[in-house]
């Protein structure tokens, strides 16, 4: 879930991210219709509250991948993200769950509230994909996510692709702003990815 995946403005992305609202980085142009998968499992088809996008990071797709997947350190790059549990130990498989927090605003079919989000890995495959699935609970509040990526090679670098679907009678009772909240969301969480991974490249030019 990603509730994309800021600690001040919009949190919403629920499995991954959240973000202050801003102009979006990564336009979903181009974009194929058809919904991303991992190991043959997407995203909830019928879901009211969805968003797909994706942007290229020049950097390597090893570098890419360890900050997607080392989710305890998800806080020193995201800064809506206060605080992430791995529950388990070894490198992120199918199976591996994690609890992470994170702040949202009142919004009007939402209160003001802290989301205690615990995700479980469904599907991976090594430097490829990722899907992970769980609740996000807060006060009067839960949202059921499905969250997908992934990663595929190309000129210039690596393009990241990530789609997200929301379900439950909160967001669902007010589409229109939950939709608006996880593209925010998502589009933060995809620059944030992009500014951690390309950050060795630049630092090493200066």
């Amino acid at each position: 879930m990603s509730v994309p995946v800021a600690a001040a403005p919009v949190v919403f992305g629920l499995l991954g991210a959240a973000a202050a609202p801003a102009a979006p980085a990564v336009p979903a142009v181009g974009v194929a219709s058809a919904s991303l998968t991992c190991r043959g499992e997407g995203v909830v088809p019928d879901a009211l509250v969805r968003h797909r996008t994706e942007i290229v990071i020049d950097a390597p797709l090893r570098t890419i991948w360890k900050l997607q997947t080392d989710v305890e350190r998800w806080p020193s790059w995201q800064a809506p993200v206060e605080s992430v549990e791995r529950l388990g130990h070894g490198p992120l498989r199918r199976g591996s769950a994690f609890r992470w927090t994170m702040p949202i605003p009142p919004i009007p079919s939402i209160p003001a509230t802290s989301l205690d989000i615990t995700s479980t890995v469904r599907q991976i495959k090594h430097h490829a994909c990722i899907r992970w699935t769980g609740p996000a609970i807060g006060e009067g509040l839960r949202i059921d996510g499905v969250h997908v990526w992934n990663f595929t090679p190309v000129k210039g670098g690596v393009r990241v692709s990530t789609e997200e679907t929301h379900t439950g009678p909160q967001v669902e009772a007010d589409v229109p702003t939950a939709n608006m909240l996880l593209r925010e969301g998502l589009e933060v969480w995809l620059r944030d990815l992009k500014a951690a991974a390309e950050a060795p490249a630049r630092n090493q030019a200066h």
